[in-house]
């Protein structure tokens, strides 16, 4: 027999099995002596007034048929010699995609532009210490995609795309921790993440699929309205009837592929600003409303959504106890990012703080047509390269001098490795983000009392929000509405937003190559 029940404990009980479980017992009614076995199906923090208390649904088993949570069957077939179907980008849009075709027993084979996940620290670091920029091997691109280092935060209101579930036991079953099926915000860490990746990877290589990394796609040949085949910078050759483009939000070469091609697209409005970072413990004391965390509660994160000038003005892809990136993908541009590692046991806490854009903001670049955000954005980021002495540096200002308009004399050190420079960020942000940011960083400070002050950095841009174009399917089929057996998937197609949305999506494409074969 199973009983479900919620408890609402303090962090010390929730932090201790034996206490959690007597807690869950003495309010279920049932003797202690009659559960077999339990298990955690919810957890989450509620911090809105102190103590801080946590929420715990379980799931209590009594009898002796009773047993913990087990993983679905992962087990595949050989697709060696089956039909094949392209992926071109090995993000979780790709990845999924292709464990959804090995279900179903055909062949994937997958083309990442970057190297693998070992092959790209090397890339990484050299962006990091040198300010060298490899165009197919960085944070954003490469095994994995561009959550791979950039935190593996795995929480989606998506649920209506797809099943959430699966993908999270799937990743488990990979090697992530089994918390990820019942924290309600699940997070991997930048430095785990990695191995999961790794063991997809061998997965599909294991039963017959394909993985060729240094492969960038530079056309997709078509024959009678169809795919036919596709071609990479480095010669190879694939026919292909079946085609699936998940490529990430940072493909440029692919969105002029396929304005070049005439095939439909469109510009995509997305959100753009800056990211900021604050002392770890600033940000506890704000949502704990204590002066210690102590040792039973997270970094605190945070959350926040205003309405600035008739703009959303929100937080985006926060990060407890993290560090800022560098994520450009091209010489000559400079782009932020944040990440936390599985402790999230950094000093600082950072976000990005990001303003939506409408179509009428990319009026200046309307003459490239449905490239016209992807170029605004662009324009940002080199922009910025440019004030901050044309290396990885950015510009960054002191959250309160931001907000009186005026210089910051100095700055201190950031998690940014590259380094910052202090200037006036009206210089480079758009005026209709910096006066939303402006009006939003104000109600901002008023909901949560200390996040304005002088020792929150400001880093400028936080760009990469979202792909800032969108290239159409077909409601049913999923396949382009001009080019049949293309089917555009995930972020980069603007069909998702985050790494399980993304994997969704890919799952849904390669189920539609499926019943189209």
């Amino acid at each position: 027999m199973e009983k479900e029940i919620t408890v609402t404990v303090s962090p010390e009980v929730a932090g201790d099995d034996k206490q959690l479980l007597n807690a869950a017992v003495r309010q279920s009614g049932i003797s202690a002596d009659e559960v077999h076995s339990w298990r955690i199906l919810r957890k989450s923090i509620d911090a809105r007034k102190a103590p801080v208390k946590y929420n715990i649904r379980l799931l209590l088993f009594t009898g002796t048929d009773s047993d913990r949570y087990r993983l679905p069957d992962f087990s595949f077939p050989n697709v060696k010699n089956r039909p094949s179907v392209v992926i071109v980008g090995a993000g979780p849009a790709g990845l999924f995609a292709a464990l959804t075709l090995l279900k179903n027993n055909l062949k994937p084979i997958v083309l990442e532009r970057g190297k693998d996940v070992r092959g790209r620290r090397r890339d990484i670091a050299a962006l990091m210490k040198d300010h060298l920029v490899n165009p197919d091997s960085n944070y954003c691109f490469g095994e994995g995609g561009a959550g791979t280092y950039s935190d593996g935060k795995l929480y989606t209101r998506s649920t209506k795309r797809g099943n959430v579930q699966h993908v999270l036991e799937t990743l488990v079953y990979h090697g992530a921790p089994q918390q990820i099926l019942w924290d309600a915000h699940p997070h991997i860490g930048t430095n785990k993440l990695p191995g999961v990746i790794q063991s997809i990877r061998q997965t599909i290589l294991d039963h017959g699929g394909e993985v060729h990394f240094n492969e960038r796609v530079t056309d997709i040949a078509t024959a009678g309205g169809r795919v036919s085949g596709v071609t990479t910078a480095t010669g190879l050759s694939i026919e292909a009837s079946h085609v699936i483009l998940a490529t990430g939000h940072s493909a440029r070469d692919i969105f002029n592929l396929v304005y070049e091609k005439g095939w439909a697209m469109e510009a995509k409005p997305f959100a753009l600003g800056v990211r900021v970072e604050h002392p770890q413990k600033l940000i506890d004391h704000i949502q704990y409303h204590c002066d210690l965390r102590g040792p039973y509660l997270p970094p605190a994160s945070y959350s926040v959504v205003k309405q600035a000038g008739g703009r959303g003005v929100y937080s985006f892809c926060m990060c407890p106890g993290g560090i800022i990136a560098p994520c450009a993908t091209a010489p000559g541009e400079v782009v932020t990012n944040g990440w936390s590692p599985s402790k999230r046991d950094q000093p600082t806490a950072n976000s990005g703080i990001v303003v939506e854009l409408r179509p009428d903001d990319f009026k200046e670049f309307a003459k490239e047509g449905s490239l016209s955000a992807m170029f605004f954005q662009s324009s940002v980021e080199k922009k910025c390269w440019d004030a901050a002495g044309r290396t990885q540096r950015v510009p960054a200002q002191r959250l309160s001098d931001f907000l009186k308009g005026k210089i910051s004399a100095d700055l201190p050190e950031t998690s940014y490795q590259p380094g910052i420079t202090s200037m006036d960020l009206r210089e480079v942000l758009p005026p209709q983000v910096y006066d939303a940011l402006k009006e939003g960083f104000g109600l901002f400070g008023r909901a949560m009392h200390g996040f304005v002050t002088e020792e929150a950095i400001i880093h400028a841009p936080e760009s990469r929000t979202s792909s800032p174009v969108r290239i159409p399917r077909d409601m049913e089929t999923l396949e382009h509405p001009e080019v049949g057996g293309l089917y555009p998937c995930g972020e980069g197609a603007g069909y998702a937003g985050g790494i399980v949305s993304a994997a969704m999506d890919g799952i849904r494409c390669a189920e539609r190559c499926v019943f189209s074969r």
